[in-house]
């Protein structure tokens, strides 16, 4: 049996150098998908040894093994859901940090027919926050 690849999924990334990705782990009291400390060796998502060190600091969480959705917004929901968004302190840790904050969409439209699903008021929370929503679109 194959399985049906995912039109649709969504990771939530923290871009930055400051603070180690045990911070944010312990901040959203969620273990990450991804962690990578800039200047080290880390383990790729294909669970493989990286063959450079990270070039930047990064934590992150993903959807696609959580929610079985070929729509963005049941996969954004589920991550706001599950880090606890909005946080009011999250902007000024961004600031103080330097870091950046997104959603980064996976949509596959090889038919040209559908429409990116991401709700306003997630796309609205993230602006708010100073955070931002990427859709990158395969066809």
């Amino acid at each position: 049996m194959t399985s049906k690849h995912p039109l649709a999924h969504v990771s939530f990334s923290i871009y930055q150098n400051v603070e180690p990705p045990e911070f944010w782990t312990n901040y959203f009291n969620v273990q990450p998908d991804t962690a990578i400390v800039k200047g080290e060796l880390f383990v790729t998502p294909s669970g493989r040894p990286s063959s450079g060190v990270g070039r930047i600091g990064v934590w992150g969480i993903r959807s696609e093994q959580h929610v079985q959705s070929d729509l963005l917004a049941p996969h954004l929901h589920y991550l706001v859901d599950r880090l606890g968004l909005p946080r009011s302190d999250l902007p000024e840790l961004l600031k103080r940090t330097g870091a950046s904050m997104r959603f980064f969409c996976y949509w596959l439209n090889e038919s040209g027919d559908r429409v990116p699903d991401v709700p306003d008021d997630i796309r609205a929370m993230m602006e708010a926050m100073g955070g931002t929503v990427e859709v990158d679109e395969y066809r």
